[in-house]
């Protein structure tokens, strides 16, 4: 990966983002949890700002702000998703028919309906359910954390797509700017979300400028195969605090290293799920090409005194194959993240990775050739 620029602030970067856009449709942006994300999409639309006016209609952990909920406390029977009237992000929302541009959108993804109400500004939502051999609508209901989430994502889209059709509610907007949109989605739900997206972005009018940032290799993976034409970067810091913007044309080897940082968090954390086998097996693989091993096992290397090394390998074919699919959400059992623990570990120790991206190990050792 060549380096495009480090810059000293969130505002140098955006200001950069911005003058890049004056030549390229789109930027996709890479970046690890806690690298300033969310700030950079504000400190972008701020810099479009000229008093109360913008040019930026963006989607981040802010968008989801604009919704709260109504509990009913009182009553605990009414409960509605409270929508800020305030906000130029619902600038449509009485004339342009929300409810039938939102609806195909979220079928996609949700078994749920709900209403807008335009006079009180608020959402109720309903489900069906089976009965015994009816089928009944409980109305009011209050919808997961997740479920909430792909709503305001599809009611952001519905607006996105208003934009893309000239609207007069939505002419103001010259940039989108969306951030982290699938960070409560099953891996399942994060392809089709970026299947969906690339789509309008290649669909979107040259006058439209967009920049996704997203710290979801999968979700980040799809939108570099599906957006030919987007400048693709890894951001990261420095030790100094810089932001530091690398051009990514070598696209599997962010990915190898991307994966890698997100299982040694996963297996810090101990939300291993079985997927994550799958994930492991492929950056063995991806390390083994690159070293040029005859087969990816050689890449697992247990200590001498390891009683179980002739077991990992197993334990990840077993696991990375059969019915225990990318995008089921099946936790681990207690002795299958032990293991995982330790080869990972190993993995990691005995291959030259960077240890600033893995700073709770041990030093690495200089790879040898597999035997």
């Amino acid at each position: 990966m060549s380096t495009a620029g480090t810059f000293a602030d969130v505002a140098a970067l955006a200001t950069h983002l911005r003058e890049e856009l004056e030549g390229k449709k789109f930027v996709l942006l890479y970046a690890y949890n806690g690298t300033g994300k969310t700030r950079l999409s504000t400190e972008f639309k701020n810099l479009g700002k000229s008093g109360d006016l913008g040019d930026t209609l963006y989607f981040n952990a802010f968008t989801e702000d604009l919704f709260s909920w109504d509990n009913d406390l009182e009553n605990d029977q009414e409960r509605v998703l409270k929508i800020n009237k305030d906000s130029r992000f619902f600038a449509g929302l009485w004339e342009l028919e929300m409810d039938n541009r939102i609806r195909p959108l979220l079928d996609r993804y949700a078994d749920f309906d709900f209403r807008i109400d335009t006079d009180e500004w608020e959402v109720s939502f309903s489900r069906n359910v089976q009965n015994g051999e009816r089928l009944v609508t409980i109305d009011d209901i209050k919808v997961s954390r997740g479920e909430e989430n792909i709503f305001i994502w599809c009611f952001f889209l519905a607006i996105v797509q208003l934009v893309l059709d000239g609207a007069e509610a939505y002419k103001w907007v010259r940039y989108i700017y969306i951030d982290d949109p699938v960070s409560s989605l099953d891996d399942n739900n994060a392809v089709l979300v970026a299947h969906h997206l690339a789509q309008m972005l290649e669909k979107s009018p040259d006058r439209l400028r967009m920049v996704v940032s997203t710290h979801h290799v999968l979700f980040f993976n799809v939108l570099c195969n599906e957006t030919k034409k987007a400048r693709k970067y890894f951001l990261a810091k420095d030790p100094k605090g810089s932001f530091v913007v690398r051009d990514t044309k070598s696209t599997p080897f962010l990915y190898h290293l991307a994966s890698l940082v997100e299982l040694h968090e996963a297996q810090k954390s101990g939300a291993l799920y079985t997927h994550h086998f799958n994930m492991m097996r492929r950056v063995m693989e991806q390390t083994a090409c690159f070293f040029g091993y005859e087969r990816w096992d050689q890449c697992i290397r247990p200590e001498d005194d390891d009683a179980n090394g002739t077991v990992y390998k197993r334990v990840i074919d077993l696991m990375s194959h059969g019915d225990y699919s990318l995008y089921e959400p099946r936790e681990m059992m207690q002795e299958n993240k032990e293991h995982f623990g330790r080869v990972l570990r190993q993995f990691i120790s005995r291959h030259p990775f960077s240890q600033a991206l893995f700073p709770a190990e041990v030093k690495t050792e200089p790879a040898t050739a597999a035997k």
